[in-house]
C-alpha cells in the first residue's frame, strides 16, 4: 500500500468522526436553547414564558385560524386563549434534528400549560428553529393537547445530517432549495390524489418520521404515522407550500401552508385549515422526505 493511500485512509477514518462530532454538538446546543426557554418559562409568567423563543416573523398554524404570522400576532393569540392566563408553561423535547450547516433545526416534545380546561392542559408541540447570530429563534411553532395515558420522555436518536457542507454554501441555493421544498409538497398531495393519504405518506416519509396527531405520545417511525391512516381511496383534500424556510446547506426545511377539500365543505365545515412540515434529504441532491409534521 502506498504511502498516500495510508495518508488517505487516515484522514478519512479521522474526518468522519469529526463531522459527525460537529453535527451532534450543534444539535446538542440547540437543544440547551430550547431546554433553557423552558426553564426560563417555569420561572416567568405564562405568556412571556412562551413567547420569549419566537422569531418576530414566526408562523403558528391554528385551526379555524389560519397561520398566524408575526410574534405580535402569536403572542395576543396566546393572551386570548384560557390555557395561558395563570401558571407557567413548562416542557422538554425528547427529538432534535440539525441541519449540516448548524443553522436551522427543529425539537418536538412534551409540553404543559398551567391554566384553562384540566383535559387539554397536557400536550405536545413542534418547533422550528432558525439560528440568528449566536441566538436560536423559533420560526414555526404547534403545540396541541394530548389524549391522556403514559408517555416517555426518553430521547429519541438524533436527526443528524448525512453530510458535512464543503465551504461556504451559496446564498443563492435558499430560492432554488425553497421552490423545490414547495414541488416536493405538492407532489405529495399530487400523490394522494391517485394512491390516497395512507400510501402516500408512505412514500413520501422518512423512516424516522413523526406524527404528532392522535394518542398520547408520538407516532414515532414510518409504520406508526401510516398506521393513523385508514385506505379510503384518494385523498380527497389537496395542499401545498405559503410559506417556507430551507438552510443554505440545502438539506432541512419547513413547509407551512394549507389544507384544503377538494369539493366545496359543508356548511358550517372549515374551507382551509393550516399546518407546517419538517422536511430532510440525506444530500442537497437527494430527495426531500417529511421527518415530522
Amino acid at each position: 500500500m502506498s504511502a498516500l493511500r495510508v495518508l488517505l485512509l487516515a484522514f478519512f477514518a479521522i474526518a468522519a468522526p469529526a463531522a459527525a462530532g460537529d453535527h451532534k454538538a450543534a444539535l446538542d446546543e440547540l437543544l440547551a436553547a430550547d431546554r433553557g426557554f423552558a426553564a426560563a418559562s417555569a420561572r416567568s409568567e405564562p405568556i412571556s414564558g412562551i413567547t420569549a423563543m419566537l422569531d418576530e416573523e414566526v408562523a403558528m398554524p391554528l385551526p379555524g385560524k389560519g397561520i398566524i404570522t408575526g410574534k405580535a400576532a402569536v403572542t395576543e393569540t396566546f393572551k386570548a386563549s384560557p390555557a395561558f392566563q395563570d401558571g407557567n408553561v413548562t416542557w422538554g423535547p425528547v427529538r432534535g434534528g440539525i441541519s449540516a450547516d448548524g443553522t436551522q433545526g427543529f425539537t418536538y416534545g412534551f409540553l404543559s400549560v398551567g391554566s384553562g380546561d384540566p383535559a387539554k392542559r397536557n400536550r405536545k408541540y413542534l418547533s422550528y428553529w432558525v439560528k440568528r447570530g449566536d441566538s436560536w429563534r423559533v420560526v414555526a411553532y404547534r403545540q396541541i393537547p394530548r389524549e391522556a395515558g403514559d408517555v416517555s420522555t426518553d430521547m429519541f436518536e438524533p436527526a443528524l445530517p448525512g453530510f458535512t457542507p464543503k465551504g461556504k454554501q451559496n446564498p443563492g441555493n435558499s430560492v432554488r432549495d425553497q421552490a423545490s421544498l414547495a414541488a416536493a409538497e405538492k407532489a405529495f398531495s399530487d400523490r394522494a390524489q391517485i394512491v390516497g393519504l395512507k400510501k402516500a405518506f408512505g412514500e413520501y416519509g422518512r423512516k424516522d418520521a413523526m406524527n404528532m396527531y392522535g394518542g398520547a405520545g408520538f407516532a414515532y417511525g414510518l409504520d406508526a404515522v401510516t398506521a393513523n391512516f385508514k385506505e379510503e381511496g384518494p385523498a380527497q383534500i389537496h395542499w401545498s407550500t405559503e410559506k417556507s424556510y430551507v438552510a443554505p446547506s440545502g438539506d432541512l426545511g419547513v413547509s407551512i401552508g394549507m389544507i384544503r377539500p377538494n369539493t366545496p365543505p359543508k356548511a358550517g365545515e372549515p374551507e382551509s385549515f393550516p399546518f407546517f412540515t419538517v422536511w430532510k434529504r440525506d444530500t442537497p441532491d437527494s430527495p426531500w422526505r417529511y421527518i415530522a409534521e
